[in-house]
């Protein structure tokens, strides 16, 4: 079985903070600043992560709702038309990437025994014993132990 190369060659981990109350910060969020920071525009940024410009707009809305500091500085007419991250944006991309390390660190000796134990080709595995996420209309699924 070939490798699919858009498939990293270790297991990657995905973090995203729920804080409970509908608040999310995530990685497209991070990757979003982080593409502003590089390009100096949110419309420029947000091309080069292939986002739209509203949804930009609109996640850059919602992290200066999220947070008591601003994530970014707006100059229409001037220097520009430009955009750069305040110092509290620059400390937000800083902590969610160390936090992504921590976790990934955390999780590695575990994360390494689940891929050791990966079949070689999921594809040509045979599905008996397992329990399908939808059986037929009146079929009967076997009994748990």
């Amino acid at each position: 079985m070939s490798r699919d190369p858009s498939t990293p060659e270790t297991p990657g981990l995905f973090v995203r903070l729920d804080f409970g109350d509908g608040r999310r910060l995530g990685p497209g969020k991070i990757a979003l600043l982080e593409a502003i920071r590089d390009h100096g525009s949110i419309l420029a940024g947000a091309k080069a992560i292939g986002m739209s410009y509203r949804r930009a707009w609109l996640l850059v809305d919602d992290l200066d709702r999220m947070f008591e500091d601003k994530v970014i500085l707006t100059f229409p007419g001037r220097r520009g038309n430009g955009t750069e991250l305040t110092p509290f944006g620059a400390r937000l991309i800083a902590l969610f990437r160390a936090m992504e390390r921590q976790c990934a660190k955390a999780t590695r000796v575990t994360a390494d025994e689940l891929t050791r134990a990966l079949a070689s080709d999921p594809a040509t595995r045979s599905g008996e014993g397992r329990v399908p996420d939808e059986a037929p209309p009146g079929a009967k699924l076997p009994r748990a132990g």
